[in-house]
């Protein structure tokens, strides 16, 4: 059975990061995509030049409606914006309890813009984190929900993976990717265990949406009903390859997206 996969998340016109991400990479992992929107925003590959949000009222409407019709195997959240976007969220996926949540705490673009006010922070950490089946920050976005200094070494990143899992979440998968040097480590963090995943880091600029990527495609292969460990793997897989061959794409002259569908006719 093929699994039904929403994602609830911000709109990026270039296609690159966002919903479309989302979409491209629940579909190139097997899964049907659904999507709720949040935010409408102007970007390229070169940076954000505007944001238009959702009213909570009409993110909720859009996440009810596909509940109240279709089955949803897996959800995955990435960019809320806002504190009351946030709340909403919250209330209309909490009766969900059995459906594997895959959060995304955006909170900067590539280029630097912020996607995540302030006053959203807590109400993400207090509201959201809890109801995760996985987390997963890069290393500013966890520094922030812990309000702690960036982590510099493997041994900052375990102990902020085991930070950010006693705040709620099942599993936090903390992406290394900010670190210096020629290795990306990700480090996936559970209440009685962790596990590394290691890679190097592969010499491209096109990286634009990867945490999307990467969590739409761990949602959709949560929906399958492997386990975290597992799901990782898979997409962390698949996210690795869609990096290898983004250059074969030609989209902007910023930082450009991966390629969604680098598996296709293989």
């Amino acid at each position: 059975m093929i699994p039904n996969v929403l994602s609830i998340a911000g709109s990026d016109p270039s296609g690159g990061a966002g919903i479309q991400a989302d979409i491209k990479a629940i579909s190139a992992n097997g899964a049907f995509a659904m999507a709720a929107i949040t935010a409408l925003t102007a970007q390229n590959t070169q940076g954000v030049s505007g944001v238009h949000l959702v009213p909570p009222d009409f993110v909720a409407k859009q996440i009810g409606a596909v509940f109240q019709d279709i089955r949803v195997d897996a959800i995955k959240i990435g960019m809320i914006a806002n504190a009351d976007i946030a709340s909403a969220v919250a209330k209309a996926i909490e009766a969900k309890a059995d459906v594997p949540i895959v959060l995304d705490p955006v909170m900067i673009a590539k280029g630097g813009a912020s996607l995540l006010e302030d006053d959203a922070i807590n109400m993400v950490r207090d509201a959201l984190l809890p109801l995760a089946a996985v987390l997963t920050p890069n290393l500013p976005e966890a520094a922030q929900l812990l309000g702690v200094a960036t982590a510099a070494t493997r041994a900052d990143m375990e102990a902020q993976g085991k930070a950010l899992c006693a705040l709620g979440p099942k599993a936090v998968l903390l992406k290394g990717g900010h670190l210096d040097g020629p290795q990306s480590p990700d480090v996936l963090v559970t209440h009685d265990s962790t596990q590394w995943f290691e890679a190097s880091r592969l010499p491209t600029k096109n990286t634009h949406g990867t945490g999307c990527t990467l969590s739409s495609a761990l949602g959709a292969q949560l929906g399958k009903g492997l386990s975290v460990a597992e799901a990782v793997t898979l997409a962390k897989d698949y996210v690795a390859g869609a990096i290898a061959h983004a250059d074969s794409l030609s989209v902007g002259s910023g930082h450009g997206p991966t390629h969604h569908f680098h598996q296709a006719g293989k």
